[in-house]
Protein backbone atom coordinates (compact mmCIF):
# COMPACT_ATOMS: atom_id res chain seq x y z
CA UNK A 1 0.00 0.00 0.00
CA UNK A 2 2.68 2.69 0.90
CA UNK A 3 4.30 1.59 -2.40
CA UNK A 4 1.42 2.29 -4.50
CA UNK A 5 0.68 5.81 -2.89
CA UNK A 6 4.59 6.78 -3.68
CA UNK A 7 4.16 6.15 -6.85
CA UNK A 8 1.10 7.82 -7.12
CA UNK A 9 2.59 10.72 -5.68
CA UNK A 10 5.89 11.07 -8.18
CA UNK A 11 3.76 10.39 -10.84
CA UNK A 12 1.72 13.32 -10.04
CA UNK A 13 4.51 15.39 -9.27
CA UNK A 14 6.31 14.45 -12.82
CA UNK A 15 3.02 15.31 -14.49
CA UNK A 16 1.96 18.68 -13.13
CA UNK A 17 5.87 19.71 -13.45
CA UNK A 18 5.38 19.19 -17.22
CA UNK A 19 2.51 21.27 -17.78
CA UNK A 20 3.29 23.84 -14.93
CA UNK A 21 6.47 24.29 -17.44
CA UNK A 22 4.41 24.39 -20.69
CA UNK A 23 0.92 24.02 -19.82
CA UNK A 24 -2.00 26.63 -19.39
CA UNK A 25 -2.91 27.76 -16.04
CA UNK A 26 -6.28 27.20 -16.38
CA UNK A 27 -5.55 23.72 -17.00
CA UNK A 28 -3.61 23.54 -13.84
CA UNK A 29 -5.72 25.81 -11.84
CA UNK A 30 -8.34 23.97 -12.14
CA UNK A 31 -6.96 20.91 -11.49
CA UNK A 32 -5.74 22.62 -8.68
CA UNK A 33 -8.71 23.93 -7.54
CA UNK A 34 -10.32 20.56 -8.14
CA UNK A 35 -7.72 18.62 -5.47
CA UNK A 36 -9.40 20.86 -3.09
CA UNK A 37 -6.60 22.90 -1.97
CA UNK A 38 -7.80 26.27 -0.85
CA UNK A 39 -4.86 28.44 -1.25
CA UNK A 40 -4.79 28.11 -5.43
CA UNK A 41 -8.05 28.51 -5.88
CA UNK A 42 -7.29 32.07 -6.89
CA UNK A 43 -4.80 31.07 -9.28
CA UNK A 44 -7.85 29.67 -11.30
CA UNK A 45 -8.20 32.98 -13.52
CA UNK A 46 -4.87 34.39 -13.50
CA UNK A 47 -2.03 34.41 -16.72
CA UNK A 48 -2.77 32.37 -19.37
CA UNK A 49 0.80 30.42 -18.50
CA UNK A 50 2.75 29.99 -15.92
CA UNK A 51 6.27 28.13 -15.75
CA UNK A 52 5.98 27.47 -11.60
CA UNK A 53 6.24 24.45 -10.75
CA UNK A 54 5.31 24.86 -6.74
CA UNK A 55 2.06 24.61 -6.88
CA UNK A 56 2.27 20.97 -8.06
CA UNK A 57 5.19 19.84 -5.92
CA UNK A 58 3.50 21.40 -3.22
CA UNK A 59 0.33 19.52 -3.56
CA UNK A 60 1.61 16.12 -4.21
CA UNK A 61 3.45 15.87 -1.06
CA UNK A 62 0.97 17.41 0.93
CA UNK A 63 -1.17 14.61 -1.25
CA UNK A 64 1.30 11.77 0.05
CA UNK A 65 1.74 13.16 3.17
CA UNK A 66 -1.96 13.37 4.34
CA UNK A 67 -2.11 9.27 2.77
CA UNK A 68 0.78 8.24 3.26
CA UNK A 69 2.13 8.97 6.68
CA UNK A 70 -1.16 7.84 8.40
CA UNK A 71 -0.53 4.76 6.25
CA UNK A 72 2.35 4.23 7.97
CA UNK A 73 1.05 4.45 11.52
CA UNK A 74 -1.85 2.62 11.37
CA UNK A 75 0.22 -0.59 9.32
CA UNK A 76 2.56 0.02 12.55
CA UNK A 77 -0.51 -0.12 14.75
CA UNK A 78 -1.82 -3.09 12.81
CA UNK A 79 2.03 -5.12 13.26
CA UNK A 80 1.50 -4.44 17.07
CA UNK A 81 -2.07 -5.59 17.39
CA UNK A 82 -1.37 -9.01 15.37
CA UNK A 83 1.89 -9.55 17.48
CA UNK A 84 -0.22 -9.14 20.60
CA UNK A 85 -2.69 -10.72 19.54
CA UNK A 86 -0.88 -13.64 18.34
CA UNK A 87 0.97 -13.41 21.82
CA UNK A 88 -2.56 -13.68 23.39
CA UNK A 89 -3.59 -17.13 21.52
CA UNK A 90 -0.20 -18.46 22.31
CA UNK A 91 -0.65 -18.07 26.15
CA UNK A 92 -4.21 -18.98 26.10
CA UNK A 93 -3.33 -22.25 24.16
CA UNK A 94 -0.57 -22.71 26.91
CA UNK A 95 -3.51 -21.96 29.73
CA UNK A 96 -5.87 -24.73 28.11
CA UNK A 97 -3.78 -27.29 27.52
CA UNK A 98 -1.77 -26.97 31.10
CA UNK A 99 -5.28 -27.23 32.65
CA UNK A 100 -6.29 -30.18 30.63
CA UNK A 101 -3.17 -32.28 31.47
CA UNK A 102 -2.89 -30.95 35.09
CA UNK A 103 -6.69 -32.10 35.12
CA UNK A 104 -6.02 -35.37 33.15
CA UNK A 105 -2.69 -35.83 35.73
CA UNK A 106 -5.00 -36.08 38.57
CA UNK A 107 -7.68 -38.70 36.77
CA UNK A 108 -4.17 -40.82 36.33
CA UNK A 109 -3.18 -40.60 40.20
CA UNK A 110 -7.44 -41.45 40.65
CA UNK A 111 -6.54 -44.90 39.31
CA UNK A 112 -4.57 -45.82 41.58
CA UNK A 113 -5.61 -44.03 44.60
CA UNK A 114 -8.77 -45.50 45.33
CA UNK A 115 -9.13 -47.16 42.08
CA UNK A 116 -7.00 -49.77 41.84
CA UNK A 117 -6.50 -50.30 45.87
CA UNK A 118 -10.43 -50.68 46.07
CA UNK A 119 -10.18 -53.01 42.92
CA UNK A 120 -7.64 -55.27 43.92
CA UNK A 121 -9.01 -55.17 47.75
CA UNK A 122 -12.29 -56.27 46.69
CA UNK A 123 -11.26 -59.54 44.88
CA UNK A 124 -8.92 -60.81 48.00
CA UNK A 125 -10.10 -62.12 51.05
CA UNK A 126 -11.41 -60.29 53.57
CA UNK A 127 -7.96 -61.06 55.82
CA UNK A 128 -5.50 -59.42 53.20
CA UNK A 129 -7.59 -56.70 51.72
CA UNK A 130 -5.49 -53.67 53.56
CA UNK A 131 -2.37 -55.35 52.87
CA UNK A 132 -3.25 -55.49 49.06
CA UNK A 133 -4.99 -51.69 49.08
CA UNK A 134 -1.63 -50.37 50.88
CA UNK A 135 0.32 -52.03 48.40
CA UNK A 136 -1.26 -49.68 45.59
CA UNK A 137 -0.75 -46.52 48.13
CA UNK A 138 2.74 -47.42 48.82
CA UNK A 139 3.45 -47.18 45.49
CA UNK A 140 2.74 -43.78 44.94
CA UNK A 141 5.39 -42.59 47.46
CA UNK A 142 8.53 -44.96 46.43
CA UNK A 143 7.63 -44.18 42.47
CA UNK A 144 7.19 -40.28 43.10
CA UNK A 145 10.83 -39.81 44.79
CA UNK A 146 12.44 -42.51 42.23
CA UNK A 147 11.26 -40.42 39.64
CA UNK A 148 12.03 -37.44 40.68
CA UNK A 149 15.59 -38.53 42.02
CA UNK A 150 16.30 -40.16 38.62
CA UNK A 151 13.93 -41.45 37.16
CA UNK A 152 12.31 -37.98 34.92
CA UNK A 153 15.99 -37.66 33.15
CA UNK A 154 16.51 -41.22 32.17
CA UNK A 155 13.38 -41.36 30.57
CA UNK A 156 12.78 -38.01 28.88
CA UNK A 157 16.42 -36.84 28.54
CA UNK A 158 18.46 -37.44 25.77
CA UNK A 159 20.89 -40.64 25.96
CA UNK A 160 20.89 -43.41 23.72
CA UNK A 161 18.37 -45.78 22.17
CA UNK A 162 18.01 -47.50 25.81
CA UNK A 163 18.20 -44.94 28.37
CA UNK A 164 18.22 -41.25 29.24
CA UNK A 165 20.63 -39.13 30.25
CA UNK A 166 21.31 -37.49 33.84
CA UNK A 167 20.32 -33.82 32.27
CA UNK A 168 17.32 -33.60 34.56
CA UNK A 169 18.17 -35.50 37.67
CA UNK A 170 17.03 -33.95 40.65
CA UNK A 171 14.47 -32.31 38.05
CA UNK A 172 17.01 -29.56 37.47
CA UNK A 173 15.94 -27.61 34.72
CA UNK A 174 12.30 -28.65 35.07
CA UNK A 175 10.35 -25.55 35.67
CA UNK A 176 7.59 -23.43 33.75
CA UNK A 177 9.15 -23.43 30.52
CA UNK A 178 8.66 -26.70 27.52
CA UNK A 179 10.35 -28.73 26.18
CA UNK A 180 9.81 -28.70 22.98
CA UNK A 181 10.56 -32.18 22.16
CA UNK A 182 7.27 -33.56 23.49
CA UNK A 183 5.14 -30.14 24.26
CA UNK A 184 5.37 -27.04 22.80
CA UNK A 185 2.67 -25.73 24.96
CA UNK A 186 3.01 -27.21 28.56
CA UNK A 187 5.14 -26.09 30.84
CA UNK A 188 7.68 -29.02 31.35
CA UNK A 189 6.64 -29.48 35.32
CA UNK A 190 3.39 -30.13 33.93
CA UNK A 191 4.28 -32.79 31.77
CA UNK A 192 7.15 -34.47 34.12
CA UNK A 193 3.62 -34.84 36.73
CA UNK A 194 1.51 -36.37 34.04
CA UNK A 195 4.04 -38.80 33.15
CA UNK A 196 4.76 -39.24 36.54
CA UNK A 197 1.59 -40.64 37.22
CA UNK A 198 2.00 -43.58 34.59
CA UNK A 199 5.07 -44.72 36.33
CA UNK A 200 2.80 -44.56 40.11
CA UNK A 201 0.08 -47.09 38.32
CA UNK A 202 2.72 -49.25 36.64
CA UNK A 203 4.27 -51.35 39.24
CA UNK A 204 0.77 -51.78 41.81
CA UNK A 205 -0.46 -53.05 38.65
CA UNK A 206 2.00 -56.00 39.43
CA UNK A 207 1.09 -56.52 42.99
CA UNK A 208 -1.88 -58.38 41.81
CA UNK A 209 -0.31 -61.63 40.98
CA UNK A 210 1.38 -61.78 44.16
CA UNK A 211 -1.19 -60.75 46.63
CA UNK A 212 -1.69 -62.70 49.88
CA UNK A 213 1.70 -64.33 49.91
CA UNK A 214 4.55 -61.78 49.47
CA UNK A 215 6.33 -59.62 52.23
CA UNK A 216 5.93 -56.03 52.79
CA UNK A 217 9.57 -55.20 52.77
CA UNK A 218 10.00 -57.58 49.73
CA UNK A 219 7.27 -56.00 47.60
CA UNK A 220 9.35 -52.52 48.41
CA UNK A 221 12.53 -53.98 47.48
CA UNK A 222 11.28 -55.23 44.52
CA UNK A 223 9.07 -52.36 43.11
CA UNK A 224 11.98 -50.35 43.47
CA UNK A 225 14.55 -52.02 41.74
CA UNK A 226 11.92 -53.38 39.26
CA UNK A 227 11.31 -49.23 38.54
CA UNK A 228 15.05 -48.53 38.01
CA UNK A 229 16.37 -51.87 35.96
CA UNK A 230 12.72 -52.15 33.93
CA UNK A 231 10.21 -49.08 33.89
CA UNK A 232 12.95 -46.16 33.33
CA UNK A 233 14.59 -48.15 30.43
CA UNK A 234 11.28 -49.23 28.62
CA UNK A 235 9.80 -45.70 29.22
CA UNK A 236 12.66 -44.31 27.50
CA UNK A 237 12.69 -46.86 24.56
CA UNK A 238 9.11 -46.23 23.47
CA UNK A 239 8.34 -42.58 24.64
CA UNK A 240 12.01 -40.60 24.98
CA UNK A 241 13.94 -39.12 22.44
CA UNK A 242 16.19 -41.39 20.38
CA UNK A 243 14.52 -44.40 21.58
CA UNK A 244 14.71 -47.34 19.96
CA UNK A 245 11.18 -47.74 19.58
CA UNK A 246 10.15 -43.86 19.57
CA UNK A 247 7.88 -43.38 16.15
CA UNK A 248 8.85 -39.72 15.94
CA UNK A 249 11.86 -38.79 17.86
CA UNK A 250 14.30 -40.45 15.62
CA UNK A 251 13.69 -44.07 16.93
CA UNK A 252 15.27 -46.75 14.93
CA UNK A 253 11.81 -49.22 14.88
CA UNK A 254 8.74 -46.92 15.05
CA UNK A 255 6.30 -48.67 17.24
CA UNK A 256 3.31 -46.80 18.18
CA UNK A 257 1.96 -46.88 22.01
CA UNK A 258 -0.38 -43.79 22.38
CA UNK A 259 -0.99 -43.87 25.81
CA UNK A 260 0.93 -47.02 27.45
CA UNK A 261 0.23 -50.28 25.83
CA UNK A 262 3.62 -51.64 26.15
CA UNK A 263 4.96 -49.48 28.62
CA UNK A 264 2.58 -49.98 31.00
CA UNK A 265 0.68 -52.86 30.30
CA UNK A 266 2.68 -55.34 28.61
CA UNK A 267 5.31 -54.41 31.08
CA UNK A 268 3.02 -54.81 33.85
CA UNK A 269 1.16 -58.33 32.36
CA UNK A 270 4.43 -60.05 31.83
CA UNK A 271 6.03 -59.40 35.01
CA UNK A 272 3.25 -60.59 37.00
CA UNK A 273 3.17 -63.88 35.32
CA UNK A 274 7.06 -63.95 36.27
CA UNK A 275 6.41 -63.05 40.02
CA UNK A 276 3.24 -65.59 40.37
CA UNK A 277 5.62 -68.46 38.98
CA UNK A 278 8.77 -67.40 40.89
CA UNK A 279 6.69 -67.29 44.49
CA UNK A 280 4.32 -70.37 43.56
CA UNK A 281 0.95 -71.47 44.68
CA UNK A 282 -1.06 -69.77 47.91
CA UNK A 283 -1.14 -72.15 50.08
CA UNK A 284 -5.16 -73.13 49.49
CA UNK A 285 -5.20 -72.64 46.15
CA UNK A 286 -6.66 -75.31 43.53
CA UNK A 287 -6.81 -74.15 40.33
CA UNK A 288 -9.74 -72.20 40.93
CA UNK A 289 -10.26 -68.81 41.68
CA UNK A 290 -11.03 -67.90 45.30
CA UNK A 291 -14.18 -65.59 46.00
CA UNK A 292 -13.80 -62.24 46.07
CA UNK A 293 -14.81 -60.68 50.23
CA UNK A 294 -16.62 -58.03 48.69
CA UNK A 295 -17.47 -57.26 45.05
CA UNK A 296 -19.06 -53.71 46.22
CA UNK A 297 -15.36 -52.33 46.48
CA UNK A 298 -14.46 -53.97 43.28
CA UNK A 299 -17.22 -52.46 41.45
CA UNK A 300 -16.88 -49.08 42.73
CA UNK A 301 -12.86 -49.59 41.84
CA UNK A 302 -13.79 -50.70 38.46
CA UNK A 303 -16.03 -47.40 37.97
CA UNK A 304 -13.35 -45.03 38.95
CA UNK A 305 -10.55 -46.62 36.96
CA UNK A 306 -12.97 -46.43 33.98
CA UNK A 307 -13.39 -42.44 34.48
CA UNK A 308 -10.00 -42.33 35.22
CA UNK A 309 -8.74 -43.50 32.33
CA UNK A 310 -10.02 -40.78 30.63
CA UNK A 311 -7.34 -39.08 31.92
CA UNK A 312 -4.76 -41.60 31.09
CA UNK A 313 -6.06 -41.90 27.61
CA UNK A 314 -6.89 -38.44 25.75
CA UNK A 315 -4.73 -36.94 28.34
CA UNK A 316 -1.92 -38.33 26.61
CA UNK A 317 -2.62 -36.21 23.61
CA UNK A 318 -0.69 -33.90 25.67
CA UNK A 319 -3.64 -31.23 24.71
CA UNK A 320 -7.15 -29.56 24.65
CA UNK A 321 -7.49 -30.99 21.12
CA UNK A 322 -9.50 -33.08 18.69
CA UNK A 323 -6.98 -35.79 19.32
CA UNK A 324 -7.98 -36.16 22.68
CA UNK A 325 -11.68 -36.28 22.31
CA UNK A 326 -11.06 -38.79 19.84
CA UNK A 327 -8.31 -40.98 22.43
CA UNK A 328 -11.77 -40.04 24.63
CA UNK A 329 -14.27 -41.82 22.69
CA UNK A 330 -12.53 -44.97 21.61
CA UNK A 331 -11.45 -45.34 25.46
CA UNK A 332 -15.36 -45.16 26.01
CA UNK A 333 -16.61 -47.46 23.28
CA UNK A 334 -13.24 -50.29 23.27
CA UNK A 335 -14.54 -50.77 27.36
CA UNK A 336 -18.41 -50.73 26.71
CA UNK A 337 -17.85 -53.43 23.95
CA UNK A 338 -15.49 -55.76 26.09
CA UNK A 339 -17.58 -55.44 28.73
CA UNK A 340 -20.64 -56.49 27.04
CA UNK A 341 -18.33 -59.37 25.37
CA UNK A 342 -17.50 -60.57 28.42
CA UNK A 343 -20.80 -60.60 30.40
CA UNK A 344 -22.47 -62.50 27.17
CA UNK A 345 -19.62 -65.22 27.16
CA UNK A 346 -19.83 -65.84 30.65
CA UNK A 347 -24.16 -65.99 30.34
CA UNK A 348 -23.95 -68.36 27.74
CA UNK A 349 -21.23 -70.53 29.28
CA UNK A 350 -22.06 -70.69 32.81
CA UNK A 351 -26.19 -69.49 32.82
CA UNK A 352 -26.03 -66.05 34.50
CA UNK A 353 -24.09 -63.07 33.65
CA UNK A 354 -22.03 -61.77 37.08
CA UNK A 355 -20.45 -58.60 38.17
CA UNK A 356 -17.15 -59.74 38.45
CA UNK A 357 -17.28 -61.02 34.85
CA UNK A 358 -18.66 -57.02 33.95
CA UNK A 359 -15.60 -55.38 35.38
CA UNK A 360 -13.16 -57.44 33.81
CA UNK A 361 -14.03 -57.44 30.82
CA UNK A 362 -14.69 -53.92 31.23
CA UNK A 363 -10.85 -53.19 32.35
CA UNK A 364 -9.25 -55.49 28.98
CA UNK A 365 -11.00 -53.02 27.02
CA UNK A 366 -9.35 -50.03 28.67
CA UNK A 367 -6.26 -52.10 28.34
CA UNK A 368 -6.56 -53.59 24.80
CA UNK A 369 -7.55 -49.98 23.63
CA UNK A 370 -5.18 -48.05 25.49
CA UNK A 371 -1.81 -48.35 22.78
CA UNK A 372 -4.60 -47.44 19.90
CA UNK A 373 -6.59 -44.46 21.19
CA UNK A 374 -5.20 -41.34 19.18
CA UNK A 375 -4.81 -43.64 16.26
CA UNK A 376 -7.87 -45.39 15.76
CA UNK A 377 -11.49 -44.44 14.57
CA UNK A 378 -14.57 -44.92 16.88
CA UNK A 379 -15.86 -47.74 15.40
CA UNK A 380 -12.82 -49.60 15.45
CA UNK A 381 -12.21 -49.21 18.62
CA UNK A 382 -15.36 -51.30 19.10
CA UNK A 383 -13.75 -53.92 17.17
CA UNK A 384 -10.88 -53.73 19.62
CA UNK A 385 -13.22 -53.83 22.42
CA UNK A 386 -14.51 -57.10 20.70
CA UNK A 387 -11.57 -58.71 20.39
CA UNK A 388 -10.57 -57.67 23.90
CA UNK A 389 -13.03 -59.34 25.68
CA UNK A 390 -12.89 -62.64 24.07
CA UNK A 391 -9.23 -63.38 24.01
CA UNK A 392 -8.84 -61.65 27.82
CA UNK A 393 -12.27 -64.22 28.89
CA UNK A 394 -10.36 -67.02 27.27
CA UNK A 395 -6.82 -66.38 29.18
CA UNK A 396 -8.33 -65.87 32.38
CA UNK A 397 -11.41 -68.75 32.78
CA UNK A 398 -9.61 -71.05 30.21
CA UNK A 399 -5.66 -71.25 30.02
CA UNK A 400 -4.79 -70.35 33.63
CA UNK A 401 -6.72 -73.33 34.84
CA UNK A 402 -4.95 -75.82 32.20
CA UNK A 403 -1.34 -74.12 32.95
CA UNK A 404 -2.29 -74.10 37.06
CA UNK A 405 -0.16 -70.79 37.97
CA UNK A 406 -1.35 -68.28 40.32
CA UNK A 407 -1.86 -65.11 39.05
CA UNK A 408 -4.27 -63.65 42.08
CA UNK A 409 -5.83 -61.03 40.66
CA UNK A 410 -5.67 -61.73 36.76
CA UNK A 411 -2.68 -59.95 36.42
CA UNK A 412 -0.86 -61.06 32.93
CA UNK A 413 -4.37 -62.54 31.41
CA UNK A 414 -5.93 -59.16 31.38
CA UNK A 415 -2.87 -56.46 31.18
CA UNK A 416 -0.52 -58.64 29.65
CA UNK A 417 -2.65 -60.07 27.01
CA UNK A 418 -5.14 -57.36 26.59
CA UNK A 419 -1.41 -54.95 25.91
CA UNK A 420 -0.20 -57.60 23.25
CA UNK A 421 -3.41 -57.69 21.63
CA UNK A 422 -4.18 -53.91 21.86
CA UNK A 423 -0.55 -53.25 20.25
CA UNK A 424 -1.29 -55.49 17.27
CA UNK A 425 -4.32 -54.26 16.58
CA UNK A 426 -2.99 -50.90 16.79
CA UNK A 427 -0.92 -51.89 13.77
CA UNK A 428 -3.98 -53.03 12.21
CA UNK A 429 -6.12 -50.15 12.74
CA UNK A 430 -4.43 -47.19 12.62
CA UNK A 431 -5.21 -44.59 10.34
CA UNK A 432 -3.99 -40.98 9.31
CA UNK A 433 -7.45 -39.74 9.22
CA UNK A 434 -7.10 -39.92 13.04
CA UNK A 435 -3.54 -39.23 13.56
CA UNK A 436 -0.88 -38.19 10.34
CA UNK A 437 1.71 -39.33 12.57
CA UNK A 438 4.12 -40.11 9.71
CA UNK A 439 5.17 -37.81 7.06
CA UNK A 440 7.55 -37.77 4.01
CA UNK A 441 9.98 -34.90 3.49
CA UNK A 442 7.39 -32.66 2.01
CA UNK A 443 4.93 -32.66 5.24
CA UNK A 444 2.44 -34.92 3.31
CA UNK A 445 0.81 -37.25 5.59
CA UNK A 446 1.88 -40.96 4.94
CA UNK A 447 -0.07 -44.86 5.50
CA UNK A 448 0.00 -45.41 9.40
CA UNK A 449 -1.25 -48.79 9.92
CA UNK A 450 -2.61 -51.54 7.49
CA UNK A 451 -5.88 -50.93 6.71
CA UNK A 452 -4.15 -47.08 5.84
CA UNK A 453 -1.99 -49.44 3.54
CA UNK A 454 1.14 -50.26 5.67
CA UNK A 455 0.76 -54.00 6.57
CA UNK A 456 4.87 -53.28 7.46
CA UNK A 457 3.35 -51.76 10.86
CA UNK A 458 2.35 -54.91 12.69
CA UNK A 459 6.00 -56.08 12.04
CA UNK A 460 7.46 -52.72 14.18
CA UNK A 461 4.63 -53.06 16.86
CA UNK A 462 5.83 -56.90 17.25
CA UNK A 463 9.25 -56.01 17.13
CA UNK A 464 8.13 -53.25 20.21
CA UNK A 465 6.03 -56.26 22.16
CA UNK A 466 9.01 -58.71 21.60
CA UNK A 467 11.47 -56.33 23.39
CA UNK A 468 9.19 -55.52 26.07
CA UNK A 469 8.10 -58.60 27.21
CA UNK A 470 12.03 -60.13 27.26
CA UNK A 471 13.07 -56.53 29.42
CA UNK A 472 10.32 -57.68 31.36
CA UNK A 473 10.66 -61.24 32.14
CA UNK A 474 14.46 -61.18 32.02
CA UNK A 475 14.55 -57.93 34.75
CA UNK A 476 12.05 -59.21 36.57
CA UNK A 477 13.33 -62.58 37.15
CA UNK A 478 16.44 -61.29 38.41
CA UNK A 479 15.22 -58.81 40.86
CA UNK A 480 13.33 -61.75 41.94
CA UNK A 481 16.21 -63.85 42.69
CA UNK A 482 18.16 -61.33 43.79
CA UNK A 483 15.50 -60.25 46.86
CA UNK A 484 14.37 -63.89 47.48
CA UNK A 485 18.85 -64.43 48.05
CA UNK A 486 19.19 -61.47 50.42
CA UNK A 487 15.73 -60.91 52.29
CA UNK A 488 13.46 -63.21 51.13
CA UNK A 489 9.73 -62.89 49.13
CA UNK A 490 7.15 -65.26 50.61
CA UNK A 491 5.60 -64.84 54.03
CA UNK A 492 5.78 -67.64 56.58
CA UNK A 493 3.08 -70.23 55.99
CA UNK A 494 1.36 -69.37 59.20
CA UNK A 495 1.45 -65.54 58.13
CA UNK A 496 -0.44 -66.36 55.33
CA UNK A 497 -3.03 -68.39 56.94
CA UNK A 498 -3.92 -65.98 59.62
CA UNK A 499 -3.19 -63.29 56.90
CA UNK A 500 -0.93 -60.39 55.54
CA UNK A 501 -3.68 -57.44 57.17
CA UNK A 502 -2.78 -58.68 60.97
CA UNK A 503 1.04 -60.84 60.26
CA UNK A 504 2.75 -57.80 57.99
CA UNK A 505 0.47 -54.94 59.59
CA UNK A 506 -1.28 -55.73 62.46
CA UNK A 507 -4.45 -54.23 61.39
CA UNK A 508 -8.00 -55.48 60.53
CA UNK A 509 -10.06 -54.25 57.77
CA UNK A 510 -13.75 -54.47 59.65
CA UNK A 511 -14.53 -54.34 63.32
CA UNK A 512 -17.58 -55.66 64.26
CA UNK A 513 -19.25 -53.72 67.57
CA UNK A 514 -20.96 -56.84 69.35
CA UNK A 515 -24.81 -55.84 69.56
CA UNK A 516 -25.63 -54.89 73.25
CA UNK A 517 -28.86 -56.34 74.04
CA UNK A 518 -31.63 -54.75 76.09
CA UNK A 519 -35.37 -54.83 75.83
CA UNK A 520 -37.32 -53.54 73.12
CA UNK A 521 -40.45 -51.17 72.44
CA UNK A 522 -43.27 -53.33 72.89
CA UNK A 523 -44.84 -52.24 69.15
CA UNK A 524 -41.61 -53.12 67.53
CA UNK A 525 -42.61 -55.40 64.81
CA UNK A 526 -41.38 -58.88 64.68
CA UNK A 527 -39.81 -58.78 61.46
CA UNK A 528 -37.39 -55.87 62.56
CA UNK A 529 -37.27 -57.29 65.98
CA UNK A 530 -35.61 -60.29 64.26
CA UNK A 531 -32.92 -58.36 62.71
CA UNK A 532 -31.79 -56.49 65.52
CA UNK A 533 -32.12 -59.55 67.88
CA UNK A 534 -33.39 -63.26 67.68
CA UNK A 535 -33.12 -63.39 71.45
CA UNK A 536 -34.95 -60.39 72.49
CA UNK A 537 -37.39 -61.05 69.37
CA UNK A 538 -38.24 -64.42 71.03
CA UNK A 539 -38.76 -63.27 74.56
Amino acid sequence: MGCLLWSYMWAELLFHSVYGLFGISEISGIRIARCGNNMYRSHKHSATRSPSIVGPIVRSVTFGSVIFLPTIAFGDELSDRIAKLETAATTAQTSTDNGFVLLCSALVLLMTIPGLALFYGGLVRQKNVLSTMLKSMISVGIVTLLWAFVGYSLVFSEGNAFIGGLDFAFLKGVGAEPNGDYSTTLPQQTFMIFQLMFAIITPALITGAFAERIRFISKLAFTSLWMLLVYFPLAHIVWGKGGYLNAVLGGAVPALDFAGGTVVHISSGVSALVCAIYLGKRLDYHNEPTAPHNTVLSLIGAGLLWFGWFGFNAGSALSASALATNAFVTTHFAAATAMITWVLIDWLKNGKPTVIGAISGAVAGLVCVTPAAGFVSPLSAIAIGLVAGTVCYVMVCEVKRRFGYDDTLDVFGIHGIGGIFGALLTGVFATSVVNPIFKDSEGKSLPVGWIDGNPGQIVNQAIGIGITIALASVGSLLILKFVDVVIGLRVSESDEASGLDVSQHGETAYVFEPIIETSLPPDTPATVAMEISPTLAME
